[in-house]
């Protein structure tokens, strides 16, 4: 334990090596829409360059998919065939948006970089949702092309675009022009490359814009984070990365499918339901060495019992994040698997932020047990009160965030953009938090928000569809704990008389309109109306309280 409590002074004089003038990672200042912000100087300006680079990495395996198994150079060749057939069957070119509503499997990745490789933006629909959030979202993404599962394209009804199916109609474009020479689109660092949705206080989805900058910023966030590695002995190689949380998602997307092509490592995707005997068979067979997981999946893999019946001697690396999770389930983590011992870590972000904007190593957590860790370079957080001025040490605020990573805004949202962001790249993130000695602790999410299995639900949009029903008066929706998936949806619904409506019939309800995350699993049905303060707001905790 001495060692480890060394560890942060050792990182931050790494760091200060690794980033000084001359260095290979020396932070320059440079305008950043409008703004001078700390960058890498050395850095890839475009996604388009970097996966014109992973045929350097030859025959290695990049993706890994049930019975599929693509290399660097398959891949490569795969995404120019698919991409020019894209370029001259749809007229896909710089700008258009081109929409995945698809389960994870490799077609979603092989679609993103030929996406990518037209200069096209990928917008990533959440697989989750009802038809009437898929209506909403292709509506406000307006995609000229559009490729789904079957399971989704049930629910995308009449759209005026072309469908492309993953199952048939990928692969044999992707494998349509053998040999064809990958597009070269004119983009710039501030071009969007990628629009992946958050839902908002206001209860309807909104497009969180990455742009070309962004998408690097997190690469780079990775490079730097294995040169620091390097600087303590562990030079990464021959790594093997499970992929099992959803595309639509930065933790997978931005900080996994994408850092893996630039590195030259290797994304084995799981599909299906989220299964850990599966999972852990799945580690076992491919030998994989690093997983990043979310609370829900640790909470499994604790619940399990016995790993002894599994090889699990390849795993190197292990990481919680995309959801807070506890320090005592940390150290039950650690008591399972030897490798979350040398490894765990944590990180703090959020889809706006496209990566991390904080990193807590093993050593930080050996200290600061609910630490989210440190801002990571390039990155300034900063914790301000009500009229937007910093907080001293110790003291509760608004967690604000500034630097390359942050996202360019809502997509067709002005109004939400600038309530956001400010004119110099101040974005608020609406989570309560603490700085200490330089070290980020979150105390509450973003004011009403629930965590179910890693999944952000927003009491609004819940209870906004809840009173569409005739016989709801009035309903909160609110997280209660739940064991597994740390919490669970709660919904309280005052109704016109006891027998009114029923929890099946209000569930049912539910299910036809939005995803089935967000439907609450537990219900309180009451005539008695919900308690409010002066200005007429339903009071959340007092309501919590008597649950």
């Amino acid at each position: 334990m001495s060692d480890l409590r060394r560890a942060p002074d050792a990182r931050a004089e790494a760091i200060a090596r690794l980033t000084a003038p001359g260095a290979p990672f020396e932070i320059v200042e440079e305008q950043v829409r409008g703004a001078a912000m700390p960058v890498f100087r050395n850095r890839y300006r475009s996604l388009h360059k970097l996966l014109v680079d992973s045929a350097r990495y030859g025959d290695a395996e990049y993706l890994v998919c049930d019975d599929l198994r693509l290399t660097f150079i398959e891949h490569l060749d795969r995404v120019a065939s698919l991409a020019s057939e894209l370029r001259s069957r749809y007229g896909i070119a710089e700008g258009d948006r081109v929409a995945i509503l698809s389960a994870n499997n490799a077609e979603w990745i092989m679609t993103f970089w030929a996406a990518t490789a037209l200069g096209a933006v990928t917008v990533g629909m959440n697989s989750l949702w009802s038809a009437r959030e898929i209506a909403y979202g292709v509506e406000l993404s307006e995609p000229h092309l559009i490729v789904a599962d079957a399971s989704r394209r049930e629910l995308l009804g009449e759209v005026n675009v072309p469908v492309l199916s993953v199952e048939v109609d990928i692969p044999a474009l992707s494998t349509a022009r053998p040999g064809a020479a990958l597009p070269e689109p004119v983009v710039d660092e501030e071009d969007p490359a990628v629009i992946l949705f958050t839902s908002g206080t206001t209860g309807r989805p909104k497009g969180a814009t990455h742009s070309q900058r962004n998408m690097m910023a997190a690469v780079d966030f990775h490079r730097f984070n294995d040169a620091l590695a390097a600087e303590f002995g562990r030079a990464p190689s021959g790594r093997r990365f499970l992929l099992a949380t959803p595309l639509f998602h930065i933790a997978a997307l931005h900080n996994l499918a994408v850092p893996r092509l630039a590195f030259g490592d290797t994304a084995v995707i799981t599909t299906g339901r989220f299964d850990i005997d599966r999972v852990l068979r799945l580690i076992e067979r491919e030998r994989l060495t690093n997983w990043g997981a979310v609370p829900t999946m640790v909470s499994r893999l604790v619940e399990h019992g016995d790993l002894s019946a599994y090889d699990l001697s390849s795993l190197q690396t292990i990481s919680v994040s995309s959801a807070p999770s506890s320090a005592a389930l940390k150290e039950r983590l650690r008591k399972a698997l030897p490798a979350a011992e040398r490894s765990l870590g944590t990180t703090y972000g959020l889809t706006e932020s496209s990566s991390a904007a904080t990193l807590a190593t093993a050593a930080d957590l050996a200290e600061r047990p609910d630490t989210v860790g440190a801002p990571v370079p390039t990155m300034r957080v900063e914790v301000r009160d009500g009229a937007g001025q910093p907080v001293p040490d110790g003291v509760e605020g608004e967690i604000y965030l500034r630097g390359p990573l942050v996202m360019l805004g809502y997509w067709n949202n002005p109004e939400a953009t600038a309530a956001s962001i400010d004119d110099i790249g101040w974005m608020r993130t609406g989570d309560l938090g603490t700085m200490e000695d330089g070290h980020l602790r979150i105390t509450s999410r973003r004011s009403d928000l629930i965590l179910r299995g890693g999944e952000n639900v927003y009491p609004a949009e819940v209870e906004d569809v809840l009173a569409e029903h005739p016989e709801v008066r009035e309903c909160i929706v609110l997280g209660v704990e739940h064991a597994d998936l740390g919490e669970e949806v709660c919904a309280v619904v005052v109704t016109s008389n006891d027998d009114a409506v029923t929890v099946d019939e209000l569930q049912s309800f539910m299910s036809e309109r939005i995803a089935r995350y967000k439907v609450p699993s537990r219900w309180i049905l009451r005539d008695e109306e919900l308690p409010r303060n002066a200005t007429g707001k339903v009071k959340r905790v007092e309501v919590l309280a008597t649950l």
